[in-house]
């Protein structure tokens, strides 16, 4: 299985407790996830529900052509304000493997995530890789940070 690693960095500026609030919480990714992917959370968890290791979160999402998917993921690691690990459980991937790390900076807080994943199907996900997965990954990451910064404000150091 060949397995692929993306970082991606953005700073905040907002306080890292806030950043930790709202990125912690599972019912917010919806809010930073293209349109188009139809992304729902399907676990059964309100908006005060903290975060914590083994907890199982599911969903429904379309990430390529429409196609709806069933997707479960866990977070493995918590380390208050500063990490949290979510690994697939099942899903679209052959493994998805997600660090969010967080880091106070002057004026806000840096926000940076390292993916880990594998697309199923041996030779042929390589060759999905190469030319869909790897670029959709990319913008769903660009779409976040665009959805980020309209919430937030961009950070000017």
């Amino acid at each position: 299985m060949k397995t692929y690693h993306l970082e991606f960095e953005q700073n905040l500026p907002i306080p890292l407790a806030d950043a930790w609030d709202f990125f912690s919480s599972p019912l917010n990714l919806a809010r930073i996830t293209p349109k188009e992917m139809k992304f729902t959370v399907t676990s059964n968890y309100t908006a005060d529900t903290k975060m914590y290791p083994g907890m199982i979160i599911t969903y429904h999402v379309s990430p390529v052509f429409g196609i709806k998917m069933n997707w479960m993921t866990e977070i493995t690691h918590v380390k208050e304000h500063e990490y949290f690990v979510d690994n697939q459980v099942f899903g679209p991937y052959a493994l998805w493997h997600h660090q969010h790390h967080f880091t106070e900076i002057p004026g806000g807080v840096k926000m940076t995530d390292i993916l880990d994943y594998a697309v199923p199907y041996s030779v042929f996900g390589r060759i999905a890789n190469s030319v869909l997965v790897k670029k959709e990954v990319k913008k769903i990451f660009t779409h976040r940070t665009k959805a980020v910064d309209d919430l937030f404000g961009k950070y000017t150091g």
